[in-house]
């Protein structure tokens, strides 16, 4: 059961903003991917995002240790790094190195790992989603130790680490932020234990096709809500993040709204299943699909703000140009 509003943290976060994510592969070689993240610095977005996957882009860790220095404010991210394919324990180091290298910049985004093809092309075992799941708590537990420069012996079902010790010790105290992306509820109970930053996602179909009926406010806020259920004490600890999918500036939002609509009646684009009926509200409503002038996207913006509590939002590299105008509507609020 859906609920109109959800109570959103006693007091609403200032807005943060990053650019990158999963519509970040390296199209133009290292040096345009370098570029693109000077870019987004320039633009005045807090964060710069590298995703995670092994077909056509740049390797996550390598590429920030090289924005660590190409740049100089701008935080330095990963969404989201996949558990199955890094153990821990060098994680942590790198990470750590990272951070030290930026001067306090890492956030650390990881998760439970969705590509099955990155699995199979690397032969290394995919797991179920209940093991991928197991494999990230476990993940996540030494993670936080290690990045907090604490010796850390642990025994689980993945992993077996003896006494090892953190290091370097990062930059930022007591270490570097966590993000877990979670769109499913075991996820969102498992980023509420452990994570600094969720970001709330859209839910998918078995070909990998997102799910239009997860786009709009009401799933946003229950989905939020199940954070909130999770995490009880600790939620407002917890900054809540999510991308947006489309950005359209236009000056007639209901138009553009009903062309939206139209498009994915008719299939496009290709990787969104129409599994609801959306009215042309749901559009105007939905934190996913943002359409109207800078001013009314901005207001739309802050709606799902006060309507969810999330407040650090994401575009991704093509959306940038976009969202750009929109950042000095919204900074500082």
């Amino acid at each position: 059961m859906t609920t109109d509003a959800a109570a959103p943290t006693p007091a609403l976060r200032p807005f943060r903003f990053a650019a990158g994510g999963e519509g970040n592969r390296d199209e133009g070689g290292a040096r345009k991917f370098v570029a693109l993240a000077q870019k987004a610095e320039e633009y005045g977005f807090d964060t710069f995002a590298i995703p995670d996957h092994l077909e056509n882009q740049v390797g996550p860790l390598a590429a920030l240790g090289a924005l660590s220095q190409a740049t100089s404010t701008i935080r330095l991210a990963t969404t989201t790094l996949a558990a199955g394919l890094r153990h821990p324990v060098v994680l942590a180091k790198e990470a750590t190195t990272i951070d030290v290298l930026s001067k306090g910049r890492l956030e650390l985004g990881i998760g439970a790992s969705w590509l099955r093809e990155d699995f199979e092309a690397a032969g290394i075992p995919f797991g179920t989603p209940g093991e991928r799941l197991r494999q990230l708590d476990e993940a996540l537990t030494i993670l936080d130790g290690l990045m907090r420069g604490q010796e850390v012996t642990f025994s689980g079902e993945f992993y077996d680490v003896k006494g090892v010790v953190g290091t370097p010790r990062p930059r930022q105290g007591p270490r570097p932020p966590i993000l877990v992306g979670a769109g499913g509820p075991r996820m969102l109970e498992l980023a509420a234990k452990h994570a600094d930053i969720i970001s709330i996602a859209t839910g998918s179909t078995p070909d990998g096709k997102l799910k239009l009926s997860d786009m709009t406010i009401e799933k946003t806020i229950d989905r939020v809500d199940r954070v909130r259920r999770a995490a009880g004490d600790r939620f407002d600890q917890i900054e809540l993040n999510w991308t947006i999918a489309t950005i359209l500036v236009t000056d007639d939002r209901v138009s553009t709204a009903e062309m939206v609509l139209g498009a994915i009646d008719s299939g496009f684009p290709p990787n969104m299943a129409k599994d609801a009926d959306l009215t042309v509200e749901d559009i105007l409503a939905s934190p996913y699909i943002m359409c109207g002038t800078f001013e009314e996207i901005a207001e739309q913006v802050r709606s799902v703000r006060e309507r969810t509590g999330m407040s650090y939002v994401g575009v991704f590299p093509t959306q940038m140009d976009a969202f750009a105008p929109i950042i000095p509507i919204l900074r500082g609020e």
